[in-house]
């Protein structure tokens, strides 16, 4: 048995197989333990994996199949299991393409939160299946497990893409670029540029100092919603960047990093919210899963943004809730 941190990953289809190829590369975990419902699938990766451990300069992380027994003794859980968006799906509804997938996929994250809490309670549970804020709130909620354990990319993946769009924009590297896209993972997102800063200068300063057109957040939140479907309707899936999130996210957990990351959780007993839907808002992320959510201050067309997207979460779930 190796010894080091241990992550399990559930679900390693195209996305799963990409959080495989980067935890494998990172260096961070002794082990890895792949389940999915197609065992051959879970038995192919983990063989192709650890063969590939042979090619330096990898290290030797143990790659194996496995089941959910191998949660018992995990740090971090990393959920991919269920289908994903389709390309019929994302031609017929467009944006909301993700939210078709509920009424599919609440059962699987019932399905696998039922055998992750069957053998632990202590691991980090990073949830990345579609419709993201909906299966947040069903694990949170439904199951008798730690809520600030359980967590989900949320809007990370968006954030990203939004900083890299304002980078390409001003010229700078995304390094220097702090912005956080808030709300659903999904067709209501909304940029939060109120607070946005390129190089600590806010964006209508950096706008006068390169003399570049304003920020306007109507039409970058759509560019940012929209580059995830420019990736999708050429690869027909996104995999690499929701990865990389989850992965850095992983990290965060296992070193204890208390890094400020959007993530979706239960929003409860902040910006007016008491538990009623999981969304992504700024929290820190550390040992302990998100620590503690940061209260912050929001302009009225941000407010009114985070009200509608709440408003979108709900409905979807209420439409899978159990009763």
């Amino acid at each position: 048995m190796a010894h080091g941190p241990h992550l399990v990953i559930i679900g390693v289809g195209h996305v799963g197989s990409d959080v495989l190829t980067y935890a494998t590369t990172l260096g961070l975990f002794a082990r890895i333990s792949l389940i999915d419902i197609d065992q051959d699938v879970s038995k192919g990766q983990a063989l192709d994996h650890h063969q590939a451990t042979g090619v330096p300069p990898m290290l030797s992380t143990v790659v194996e199949q496995a089941d959910y027994t191998a949660c018992a003794d995990a740090d971090v859980i990393i959920v991919a299991a269920g289908p994903s968006v389709s390309p019929a799906a994302a031609e017929s509804v467009g944006t909301a393409s993700r939210n078709s997938l509920a009424e599919i996929n609440a059962p699987v994250i019932r399905q696998v939160m039922a055998g992750i809490s069957a053998h632990t309670h202590s691991a980090a549970v990073i949830l990345i299946t579609n419709p993201l804020d909906v299966n947040v709130h069903i694990a949170s909620t439904e199951f008798d497990y730690p809520r600030s354990l359980i967590f989900g990319t949320g809007t990370a993946l968006d954030s990203a893409r939004l900083r890299r769009i304002i980078a390409d924009r001003t010229g700078v590297s995304p390094d220097s670029v702090q912005a956080f896209m808030l709300g659903e993972h999904g067709a209501t997102a909304f940029p939060y540029l109120s607070h946005a800063t390129v190089g600590g200068l806010t964006l209508p300063e950096i706008s006068k100092i390169l003399d570049i057109p304003a920020f306007d957040h109507e039409e970058i939140g759509k560019a940012v919603v929209d580059a995830a479907f420019d990736v999708f309707y050429s690869k027909k899936w996104t995999s690499s960047g929701i990865a990389r999130s989850a992965i850095a996210l992983a990290r965060n957990v296992v070193l204890d990093q208390k890094a400020v990351a959007p993530v979706c959780t239960v929003a409860d007993g902040v910006l007016g919210f008491h538990g009623e839907v999981s969304l992504s808002l700024p929290a820190i992320v550390g040992a302990n899963g998100v620590e503690r959510h940061l209260e912050i201050p929001l302009d009225d067309w941000e407010t009114e943004h985070l009200t509608i997207s709440a408003e979108s979460v709900r409905r979807v779930y209420d439409s899978v809730a159990e009763h």
